[in-house]
């Protein structure tokens, strides 16, 4: 686990990711990047059903091979708010972010046992994670530029390919299904411990329909060429539920099992 770091921390974005673009008629005509974006959230069930969301929580299993799984839940509640924990081999790891300024995380898998603030680097980065919407809604007053490359393949679909560059000058790219715009890959870069980068990419599969909106039920993320590192699986999403801001808060790890008693004499 100690090598995945930057899987561990930023599964929650994937998440986010897979509230995707709900089938529509192929469009074959030639594209403009406005014309994408509204054809993908109209998609999506449409501005008015993806605002009515006021929170979310999704609740599933991640795997990283075999010994190496656990469940996972991600809470989101606007305007921006945060919070994600998974369980893996007996260890806790806990990430929230109060949607404003302040943020708490551990990382058990590299030593970091304790929850600690957010660096100024893990806020900019989280702030990102936590868009309720996504990248594309309203991407221009969120400084957010958007390119449209042209079409690409992904797993023998005809996709569009986006190139995103956010406020913060991280870049990925977004394709989508040519004849259904939902989306089919996501490819990006992580940080590793000791500060590198590298290139992660996401396949997102099995689309379910909840409430006019569809999101994947499996996200497969991996570094191009060395496929299955992380898988997710998703059992539930609660649209709308309710939830405490304290949630968001700095968390408070589960205690510690008791120690044994020294052996009698």
């Amino acid at each position: 686990m100690k090598g995945h770091k930057g899987w561990v921390v930023a599964f929650a974005g994937a998440m986010l990711l897979s509230g995707a673009a709900m089938g529509a008629p192929g469009q074959t005509k030639e594209q403009t990047v406005d014309e994408l974006v509204v054809k993908v959230i109209a998609a999506r069930g449409g501005i008015e059903k993806i605002r009515g969301i006021q929170a979310q929580r999704v609740t599933g299993t991640i795997s990283f091979g075999p010994g190496a799984d656990g469940p996972f839940a991600v809470e989101l509640k606007r305007p921006g708010k945060m919070r994600m924990e998974l369980t893996l081999q007996g260890m806790n790891m806990v990430r929230s972010y109060d949607g404003r300024s302040a943020g708490w995380a551990n990382n058990p898998f590299i030593g970091k046992k304790d929850v600690e603030p957010m660096t100024e680097v893990d806020l900019k980065n989280i702030g990102e994670e936590s868009d309720f919407d996504g990248p594309l809604v309203d991407y221009k007053a969120k400084g957010n530029e958007i390119k449209l490359v042209g079409k690409d393949t992904v797993e023998g679909k005809e996709a569009w390919r986006l190139q995103l560059t956010t406020k913060n000058g991280n870049a990925r790219s977004y394709l989508f299904d040519a004849q259904t715009f939902l989306l089919l890959k996501w490819e990006g870069k992580r940080k590793a411990p000791d500060g590198s980068e590298f290139a992660v990419e996401s396949f997102f599969r099995d689309y379910r329909e909840l409430n006019g909106l569809k999101f994947a039920f499996e996200i497969d993320s991996d570094r191009p060429g060395q496929p299955g590192v992380q898988k997710i699986l998703v059992d539930k999403i609660e649209l709308n539920p309710t939830i405490d801001d304290a949630r968001f808060g700095k968390p408070a790890l589960p205690a510690a099992p008791p120690s044994a008693p020294p052996p009698s004499n």
